[in-house]
């Protein structure tokens, strides 16, 4: 499908859309205390042929005392010097992450988050079931946002992505919506959508003033310098129409593709990497190119997500807890698997707090941490208890971070 300009003042012009999309006790045993038998020192020395038992009595008696007195202080200072070594143990285990609980609903995945970069301690929390919430204090605590323009009786939107330029914020979601605010969040405006656009829009990124840059999950990319009310094609047809056309040039799993992407990551620099729904192959974009570029998968299992490193280069993660690093920066098919405890559960996505420093998230709570690229990773313990999985990680900036999970679970970055 050709991509075409899209106006929001003229909709019924545009030709209709091209394909259809789809949504990705304990036991305690009882113990027998035995009693310890003493025997005193007076008893070991007395004769056996006494002539008076009475004057052996005393001392045996005395002795006795003395050692059951010795022994309780022993354990009482055994207890002690444990009491005190406590505190070291525990710092030694204390995570970096602490969970802070929302007032959501049971079944809220959180989607998305973003703060004003004029006041980093005003931000966004956005998710399932209309579910948009709001901080004044860094992230600490979480009040429910009103949003009137996205308010709609007849529709349970999915709010996927929200980002900040300024003062000037977007969000965008499921079924199609986009809203708008130039005033830092205080206020939000809905801006019209054409029915015609190629698939649902799943990220959206603040570029300027007044200007963004979209993506659906269907390829389409477009941009807009007006605030929305109109918007160029980046891209000269979906992903659905360039598979169509290089299926014979060898993209293993491009015949079963089925129009959609599973996941879409965004560079620094305005590259993106895809994962086709299926997650048999991947696809990249870079500005100036009029096509998605298909790759086939470098490894044997399907593609989970993928991602860019904070020194250029892609991660990859596959379906049943395996993560790989591309050699070198920039887009390659060349990956390297690296050593990872994933205790089976697999790993959903990874965020980089600096450019040796990142965090990776997925199933049943695995939190695991690396300070050295990505060559070797540790497990946190911080979410072990948490019946939740984490779907994403979030660095605001090297102090900011969170990670967003299912059932309403966020866990923010204590540094």
């Amino acid at each position: 499908m050709a991509m075409t300009n899209l106006q929001v003042s003229d909709c019924s012009k545009l030709k209709p859309s091209l394909t259809s999309f789809f949504a990705p006790r304990l036991l305690h045993r009882p113990q027998t205390q035995t009693q310890p038998r003493f025997i005193s020192q007076a008893s070991l020395q007395q004769p056996h042929h006494s002539t008076s038992s009475s004057s052996s009595s005393p001392p045996t008696l005395v002795n006795r005392r003395q050692l059951i007195s010795q022994m309780a202080s022993l354990s009482l200072s055994v207890a002690t010097l444990s009491a005190l070594q406590l505190p070291a143990k525990s710092e030694e285990v204390l995570s970096e992450w602490e969970r802070v609980y929302l007032p959501v609903d049971p079944g809220v995945v959180l989607l998305d988050i973003a703060f004003v970069p004029d006041d980093l301690n005003h931000g966004f929390l956005l998710g399932t079931r209309q579910t948009i919430m709001e901080t004044k204090d860094g992230g600490n605590t979480w009040i429910p946002r009103s949003i009137p323009s996205a308010e709609d009786e007849d529709f349970n939107y999915r709010f996927n992505s929200i980002s900040f330029k300024g003062n000037e914020g977007w969000i965008v979601g499921k079924p199609s919506i986009l809203l708008y605010t130039s005033d830092a969040g205080e206020s939000w405006e809905r801006i019209p959508i054409s029915a015609q656009l190629p698939g649902d829009m799943v990220y959206i990124k603040a570029t300027g003033e007044k200007s963004a840059e979209m993506v659906t999950d269907q390829g389409a990319i477009y941009v807009t310098s007006n605030r929305g009310y109109n918007w160029r094609a980046a891209v000269q047809e979906t992903v659905s129409a360039t598979l169509n056309r290089t299926v014979s040039s060898g993209i293993s799993g491009a015949s079963y593709y089925t129009g959609t992407f599973n996941t879409v990551n965004r560079s620094p620099d305005g590259r993106y990497v895809a994962v086709s729904s299926r997650g048999n192959f991947y696809l990249t974009w870079e500005p100036g190119q009029p096509f998605w570029q298909p790759h086939n998968r470098a490894v044997a299992r399907r593609i989970q997500n993928m991602g860019w490193r904070a020194d250029g280069g892609l991660w990859l993660l596959v379906r049943g807890g395996e993560l790989f690093l591309s050699k070198g920066t920039g887009l390659t098919e060349d990956f390297e698997e690296v050593p990872i405890q994933s205790r089976g559960f697999g790993i959903l996505d990874v965020g980089f707090r600096s450019m040796e420093e990142a965090w990776a998230a997925g199933g049943s709570g695995v939190l695991l941490r690396t300070t050295n690229g990505g060559k070797s990773w540790t497990r946190d313990k911080a979410a072990d208890n948490i019946a939740a999985n984490l779907y994403s990680v979030k660095f605001i900036n090297e102090k900011k971070g969170f990670v967003l999970g299912n059932d309403g679970v966020l866990l923010r970055y204590l540094g």
